[in-house]
């Protein structure tokens, strides 16, 4: 509702930086109003007809293939051409396993934080499922799990026999069968 004037992301942005995540979704309608921010370096308010001018870095992020949606006619070629100024391609997961330990170490610390447990760590042995796994969910699924585990594992060390399908079979969950 407009019943009182409140700064809009970009206007919060300004002169910063606002991280746009899977841009490959956004309707059409919405691409129009971005590329028009993105041209005019301006927002309108709602209810507002007094541009007020943003500068603003984008950052945006899609699993899609944004070049094929634009040969569907499902993204706009002008707004794709506009924030492909500079492409970062980061593979999925499943391609870069080295990174898992350290991310693994880093979502361990975040979450034990977030809902004030002692720090736990990750058995040689549980890491090892974790590197056997595929991440189809990348690192948000990552990411998940390892929160999971930080609130549910029941001892400081997290083992194989605390991990959940899809990293250990149910059979091997049910069982609490350790062997690889």
């Amino acid at each position: 509702d407009a019943t009182r004037d409140k700064k809009g992301l970009f206007e919060e942005a300004h002169e910063g930086t606002i991280f746009l995540d899977e841009i490959g979704e956004l309707p059409t309608h919405l691409q129009v109003k971005l590329l028009r921010v993105l041209q005019e370096k301006e927002i309108e308010r709602v209810g507002d007809s007094n541009p007020v001018k943003v500068d603003v870095r984008i950052i945006a992020a899609t699993h899609q293939d944004l070049l094929q949606k634009v040969r569907r006619g499902a993204f706009r070629e002008d707004l794709y051409f506009r924030l492909k100024v500079v492409n970062v391609d980061i593979p999925p997961l499943r391609r870069r396993k080295e990174d898992i330990p350290a991310l693994v170490e880093h979502f361990i610390t975040l979450f034990s934080v977030e809902n004030g447990r002692r720090p736990k760590t990750m058995s040689v042995e549980a890491l090892a499922y974790f590197l056997s796994y595929d991440w189809p969910g990348n690192v948000r699924e990552l990411r998940n799990m390892v929160e999971r585990l930080v609130i549910m594992a029941p001892r400081d060390v997290i083992g194989p026999e605390d991990l959940p399908p899809p990293l250990r079979t149910r059979e091997e969950a049910s069982t609490g069968d350790d062997a690889a």
